[in-house]
């Protein structure tokens, strides 16, 4: 195992045990994919590994001098399912994060919960090498999977997604959240159906938030956040998504609950068109949500969060019914919850109304967040009501 030493500003944080490496902080040339052991001179600060990734160049793991192997990976994946053994006993909810990355003590991998199957998500290229290891450690602390799936999320490889092991899933595979039906699909692409962080969000929606009103979702991509809405008593929910896939998924998603896709209107256009669209129909809704990618490009268009989110808040306004509900949400990790906030305050106060803030959401509990890295809570979500 490779020796580095750090330099003098990252000593504090890495004492602290903040996970994450960063190339500057090393005072030598960045070995590529290794396991290492970080030094500030003679004094020993943890081990890790170095890989490189969209966060930074490595994780921290241990601050104790030790070999990282499968048992290593055994007991961080105990303590992972012993933090959430009251999530394996709610009978309304089959679907949540069982290993959150850094949060549990691994950074580079998470790992999803579909009723009895297992989503692997690799971050970087060494992770993945020692997956042989890793998946035999999953196996022996969680036997009662009935199969795996693996997305890879970083560049070099000629696939995004494929099974791992076991059984396969059908296809949709139905798992429920909140007592809600959603359809995914473990082995398209990178996404299976449903963001699991959102878990909260859509259980305000399903417990009594949107009961009664009508309700409109922009970025709606499979349409789980109208599902919810609709399962929760909403008058009329309308679903927005510039991706043409999104309309046969979020079909599906009010068929698998017993709703008709034909009660509900969905809409296959670019979210900024149909604010337009809505205001020269002279359309209002009592709720709206808004959670967009944190970049997307149509055409010649950009839209990215820190840019441009200011713009959704100010139409979402034009088009509110008196007194509605605006929830504003993004996952954008260049984004701080207070820069968001003010983002947010901001584009109200252009348009020159009162508003509280009456419910903020952050990680729901599966998606455990290490204390020393509070950044890794990335989700950010306002509930406004505009008076």
């Amino acid at each position: 195992m490779k020796k580095i030493q750090v330099n003098k500003r990252a000593i504090k944080k890495f004492k602290r045990g903040y996970p994450l490496i960063l190339a500057e902080d090393l005072t030598s040339d960045l070995p590529k994919d290794d396991f290492v052991k970080l030094y500030a001179g003679p004094d020993f600060l943890g081990t890790g590994y170095l890989s490189k990734q969209n966060k930074g160049a490595g994780w921290l793991l241990s601050r104790a001098d030790i070999q990282i192997d499968q048992a290593f990976y055994m007991e961080k994946f105990a303590e992972a399912k012993a933090l959430r053994a009251n999530f394996f006993e709610d009978e309304l909810t089959t679907a949540f994060r069982l290993f959150n990355g850094e949060g549990d003590g691994l950074g580079g991998l998470t790992v999803d919960y579909y009723a009895g199957f297992a989503v692997f998500s690799w971050y970087n290229s060494f992770i993945y090498a020692q997956k042989t290891a890793i998946v035999e450690a999953f196996r022996q602390v969680f036997p009662e999977i009935l199969g795996a799936y693996e997305k890879i999320r970083f560049s070099g490889l000629d696939f995004e997604s494929a099974p791992l092991y076991g059984k396969s899933a059908p296809e949709p595979l139905l798992v429920m959240e909140n007592g809600v039906n959603y359809a995914t699909y473990l082995n398209e692409g990178l996404m299976t159906g449903i963001f699991l962080d959102q878990k909260n969000v859509r259980g305000s929606l399903v417990n009594g938030l949107a009961a009664g009103k009508s309700l409109l979702n922009m970025f709606s991509y499979t349409g789980a956040f109208s599902a919810a809405a609709a399962f929760g008593g909403a008058s009329q929910t309308t679903s927005v998504d510039l991706a043409k896939r999104s309309l046969d998924k979020t079909r599906e998603q009010f068929s698998v609950n017993g709703i008709d896709p034909d009660s509900q209107k969905i809409y296959v256009m670019d979210v900024f068109g149909y604010f337009n669209y809505a205001k020269k129909k002279k359309l209002s809704y009592e709720l709206i949500v808004l959670d967009p990618p944190s970049f997307a490009r149509n055409g010649k268009k950009t839209f990215s969060v820190a840019k441009n989110y200011g713009e959704l808040i100010e139409e979402s306004v034009d088009i509110l019914a008196k007194k509605g509900i605006i929830i504003a949400s993004t996952n954008a990790a260049n984004v701080s919850a207070k820069k968001f906030e003010e983002m947010v305050k901001a584009a109200l106060a252009k348009r020159g109304v009162s508003y509280e803030i009456f419910q903020r959401e952050s990680l729901p509990a599966d998606f455990h967040v290490a204390d020393s890295f509070p950044e890794g809570d990335y989700l950010k979500v306002l509930f406004i009501q505009v008076k």
